[in-house]
C-alpha cells in the first residue's frame, strides 16, 4: 500500500515535530515519519533550556537567530496552550552564567566580550554581576560563588510537556503521525516528489523534510543534501522535589515547574554510547552543591545520558536540495530554544518552496573549505 503526502517529516523528535505542526497549519497534508521508543532521541535528554546569551562565538548569525526564537516564545506557547490545553510551563525571567572563583568570572567576562565583538554581531544587553549582586537573585548560593554573567534573554521550558503539546496540536491540525516508520531509503519519483521506503510500508510526497537528527547522515545525500552531523553524548542528573529556591536558570542547573532539580551540561565524544558514568556524575554533582549547597540534602531520582546532534562548528545545517527540488534539511541541537522558530519561520519557508536568504549563514557550503595548495 502507498500513501501520499503534500509533504513527509522524516523525524519526530523536537524539532521535527515542530516544522510539522508549522506545516499542517499552512493546510498541506502533513505525514509526520517517527521511530518508536527505541530510537536515540535528542529530544527525551533535553535540558529545556531557552537559551541565548552564549550562543554564536564563530557565527554571529546564530546569536540573532537564537534571539529571534526566543522572542516568539511566548506567543508560541500560548498558542500551544490555546490549541491543546498543554502548559509547556514558558519562564523567562533571564538566566545566570555562574562562577565559582574570580579567574573563571574574568574568564567567562573575557568570552562574553569576544562574543559581543565579533564582526557582524548584532549586540544584546548582559550584565557581570558580583556577589552582592546575585545574593539578591539567588540567596541561597554557596560560598565559593563570586559572581555570573546575566542577559534578561534566557529561560526555560517544560520540554516532556513541549514534545507533547507539539505532537498534539500537530494531529489537530490534520496531521497524520506514523510512528514505527524507520526510513530503509528515499528515492526521486521520475514525476517529481519523493518515494520513501519503511520496511514493506511506501509513504510519496511531494516534499520532504529531514529531522531525523543524527540519522539525517545517512539519508541526506540520498536526496541532494549534506548532513554532517555526530552524536555527543551529555549526562544529566534529576533530584526528588524541594521548595522552589531557583527562579532563575543557570547554564548548568535548573529548578522544574514541578519543584525537581536538574544539573547537566556534559560535552563527551562517546559515539553512540549512552552509558552514564560516577566520574561525569559526581563533576557534574559536585559543581552544584558547591553553587547551591541546599541541593547536597536532595535525593536523586535519576540520572541519564542522551545524544545531542552536533555539526562540526556546533551550529545549525539549513538547507534545501538543488536537484532534487523539494527536498529540505532541519538539524541542529537547540531543539527547544529553536522550536519556535522552526514552526514559526522555516516550516512557512518549506510551504513556499524556498528558504530565505537569512539563513544563507546555515548553508553547509561553510565546510567546504579548499585544501591548501
Amino acid at each position: 500500500m502507498t500513501s501520499q503526502f503534500d509533504v513527509a517529516v522524516i523525524g519526530g523528535g523536537l524539532v521535527g515535530s515542530a516544522v510539522a505542526l508549522g506545516l499542517a497549519g499552512s493546510g498541506k497534508r502533513t505525514a509526520l515519519l517517527d521511530e518508536d521508543d527505541l530510537a536515540q532521541r535528542a529530544s527525551r535528554g533535553n535540558f529545556a533550556l531557552v537559551w541565548v546569551q552564549s550562543k554564536g562565538m564563530g557565527l554571529p548569525r546564530y546569536s540573532s537567530w537564537s534571539r529571534e526564537s526566543a522572542a516568539l516564545w511566548p506567543g508560541y506557547a500560548q498558542m500551544l496552550r490555546e490549541e491543546t490545553g498543554v502548559d509547556v510551563g514558558l519562564s523567562q525571567p533571564g538566566g545566570f552564567t555562574i562562577a565559582l572563583s574570580e579567574d573563571e568570572l574574568a574568564r567567562r567576562t573575557a568570552a562574553m566580550e569576544r562574543l559581543q565583538a565579533q564582526p557582524g554581531f548584532d549586540p544584546f544587553p548582559y550584565e557581570v554581576w558580583d556577589r552582592a549582586q546575585l545574593r539578591q537573585a539567588l540567596p541561597e548560593i554557596g560560598p565559593e560563588v563570586v559572581g555570573a554573567i546575566h542577559t534578561g534573554l534566557d529561560g526555560h521550558v517544560n520540554s516532556l510537556r513541549l514534545f507533547r503539546a507539539q505532537h498534539i496540536a500537530f494531529v489537530r491540525r490534520g496531521g497524520t503521525y506514523l510512528p514505527g516508520h524507520p526510513v530503509d531509503e528515499l528515492a526521486v519519483l521520475p514525476q517529481g516528489g519523493f518515494d520513501i521506503r519503511s520496511g514493506d510500508k511506501r509513504i510519496t510526497a511531494g516534499q520532504i523534510v529531514l529531522a531525523a537528527g543524527t540519522g539525517n547522515a545517512r539519508l541526506a545525500p540520498m536526496v541532494g543534501l549534506q548532513a554532517p552531523v555526530r552524536p555527543q553524548r551529555g549526562q544529566a542528573i534529576v533530584t526528588e522535589k524541594t521548595a522552589p529556591f531557583l527562579r532563575y536558570p543557570t547554564v548548568t542547573i535548573r529548578q522544574t515547574d514541578e519543584g525537581s532539580v536538574m544539573m547537566g551540561d556534559s560535552q563527551e565524544e562517546a559515539g553512540f554510547d549512552t552509558r552514564t558514568g560516577l566520574g561525569v556524575l559526581g563533576v557534574i554533582a559536585d559543581r552544584a552543591v558547591r553553587t547551591f549547597p541546599r541541593i547536597g540534602a536532595l535525593n536523586v531520582v535519576r540520572t541519564w545520558s542522551a545524544l545531542r546532534v552536533m555539526t562540526k562548528d556546533g551550529f545549525p545545517i539549513y538547507q534545501q536540495s538543488e536537484t532534487p527540488p523539494g527536498a529540505f534539511l532541519c538539524t541542529c541541537h537547540s531543539g527547544v530554544t529553536l522550536a519556535a522558530a522552526h514552526a514559526l519561520r522555516i516550516a512557512p519557508m518549506i510551504v513556499a518552496g524556498v528558504l530565505d536568504d537569512s539563513l544563507s549563514a546555515f548553508h553547509p557550503r561553510r565546510f567546504d573549505v579548499p585544501a591548501a595548495a
